[in-house]
């Protein structure tokens, strides 16, 4: 039986490089992107009032969308990979997924940083790590 993969992508360049990554190191592996939607991300306070947040909503599912196509052209068409889009605090819904679903590993990319701060993890990928049921790979 293959082993699947979960291949969170966030549209940063390490999180397309994990992608890449788990089809070249795991090519019979199956293959689940998902992306996490978050409402919460940009809503502000405006004037006293909290912002509206159903176009932003909108946007971040087109995003997520155009991801989706994204990860279809990396894997390429004589492979299906499966997306879920999830809905709340990235960290928390991706070792969520894993913990409810038959995945084996998870690969995601670390988060892009210069200098000496390179050498940490950011905090999506520190978290999943740390919390994750399954083994994870993170890509720079």
């Amino acid at each position: 039986m293959p082993r699947t993969l979960l291949v969170p992508l966030d549209g940063s360049p390490q999180s397309k490089e994990a992608l890449r990554y788990a089809v070249e190191t795991f090519p019979d592996a199956d293959l689940v992107v998902v992306h996490v939607l978050n409402p919460a991300a940009g809503a502000g306070d405006i004037d006293g009032m909290v912002a509206d947040t159903a176009g932003m909503v909108n946007e971040q599912q087109e995003f997520a969308e155009q991801l989706f196509d994204e990860a279809r052209e990396i894997v390429g068409a004589d492979r299906i990979v499966d997306t879920d889009l999830l809905v709340g605090r990235a960290a928390t819904e991706v070792v969520g997924y894993a913990e409810d679903n038959a995945i084996d590993e998870i690969v995601m990319g670390s988060h892009g940083r210069d200098g000496a701060a390179r050498l940490l993890l950011g905090s999506v990928s520190e978290t999943v790590v740390r919390r994750s049921p399954v083994p994870v790979t993170v890509v720079r």
